[in-house]
């Protein structure tokens, strides 16, 4: 890519909701060599969770265009909750008119996990939610709509009395609701949204044996490394990034520095 001296492989131009504290350090450490990521916040004013995801919804282009003239090769927005919201039909028509508008594939998270969850064949799957069940009912509608079947759900308790409930919770709460849906009979574990932590557990897995996870921060950046619309997405990619080939050393380093700094 002529004129970025970081990322010539991929710039990805990422729309991350207003107080998530999670999107940037997982897609750093998920970045393959040669890409890089320049992000935009999702801001609303709107009093309840629901009414701020869905008006994010309304602000996507406006938000895209404080990238300017950079040279993105994808807009990926990292906000699972607004697509259970609107629905599948309606995400499809902003999927369309984002793409006509600024040229390049515009990836949601929740349509790179349905892409992701078909590159591991997965038909049952065990939500690993941290949502409450005002988001919990239209996320499993969603889910049934692409022709999965959810055979368990659970997920950490809400964190109310933190700033967010769902961007404070730690990945050892992700971890022991991981190896409880491990009981199931699912073909994988979906760890859903953007804003909980996910990386850590599914390395932990990996090491475990536990059931195949898929995260959608993780279906996310592989979708957006390959910049191509999300029915286009190669599926045979797709291992070597749920068997952490490429990050888990670089998630290990981040871990590592934090501890450091700690001392």
């Amino acid at each position: 890519m002529m004129g970025v001296e970081y990322g010539q492989n991929g710039l990805w131009g990422v729309l991350t909701p207003q107080a998530n504290t999670t999107v940037e350090p997982e897609l750093w450490a998920l970045l393959p060599p040669a890409h890089s990521l320049i992000n935009a916040r999702l801001v609303s004013e709107k009093d309840t969770i629901e009414e701020r995801l869905v008006d994010y919804t309304t602000q996507f282009s406006d938000t895209a265009r404080r990238f300017a003239n950079a040279p993105v090769t994808c807009i990926a927005t990292a906000c699972t909750g607004a697509s259970y919201l609107i629905g599948a039909a309606r995400e499809a028509e902003i999927v369309d008119e984002m793409q006509a508008r600024f040229g390049v594939p515009f990836l949601t998270a929740a349509l790179a996990t349905v892409a992701a969850l078909r590159a591991m064949g997965a038909r049952r799957i065990a939500l690993l939610t941290p949502y409450p069940e005002t988001l919990n009912r239209p996320c499993v509608l969603y889910w049934e709509g692409f022709g999965l079947e959810v055979a368990a759900k659970a997920g950490p308790a809400l964190q109310d009395t933190a700033f967010h409930p769902i961007y404070a919770m730690t990945g050892s709460g992700v971890l022991t609701s991981y190896r409880e849906l491990c009981d199931s009979d699912a073909d994988a574990v979906l760890m859903l949204g953007t804003g909980m932590a996910t990386l850590g557990p599914i390395l932990t897995g990996l090491g475990e044996g536990l059931k195949p996870a898929v995260s959608c921060n993780l279906a996310l950046a592989w979708a957006a490394a390959q910049a191509q619309p999300w029915d286009d997405l190669d599926g045979k990619t797709f291992d070597s990034w749920r068997n952490a080939s490429h990050w888990r050393g670089r998630f290990n380093g981040s871990l590592d520095s934090s501890e450091h700094a700690k001392q």
